[in-house]
């Protein structure tokens, strides 16, 4: 009897996505489908900014990734079908962003994600 093979979620593909600000690479990551919510001081729990399909998701990670800012992964975790992240970013002049992301997968791609950031004040 052989185990079955589950597509696996690549993380090291998320690391070099977001640290190499690659809004392609991390848009490649997400199913067709997907959907995204941020919620942040301006997008509240109550009425986050929700992103449906990858088509939205990946203009929203172009704006990301191509502002004058560096970006690293802190810390993944994978289990099952589901992914959490931390990521911390830093604009020139200093101000820092702190972010944290749960993913559910499908076929390991990202199907659903939960994203909540904050932004030094």
């Amino acid at each position: 009897m052989g185990t079955a093979a589950f597509p696996t979620f690549d993380t090291e593909a998320l690391r070099r996505g977001i640290e190499g600000h690659s809004a392609a690479a991390l848009t490649s990551l997400y199913a067709e489908d997907a959907q995204l919510r941020v919620v942040d001081r301006n997008t509240q729990p109550s009425h986050p900014m929700v992103k449906h399909g990858r088509a939205e998701i990946s203009e929203m990670l172009e704006d990301v990734y191509s502002r004058d800012m560096t970006h690293k992964m802190d810390q993944c975790v994978v289990q099952g079908d589901h992914v959490a992240y931390t990521e911390s970013c830093e604009y020139p002049d200093g101000v820092r962003v702190l972010s944290t992301s749960m993913m559910t997968l499908r076929d390991g791609k990202i199907v659903e994600q939960t994203l909540v950031q904050a932004w030094d004040e």
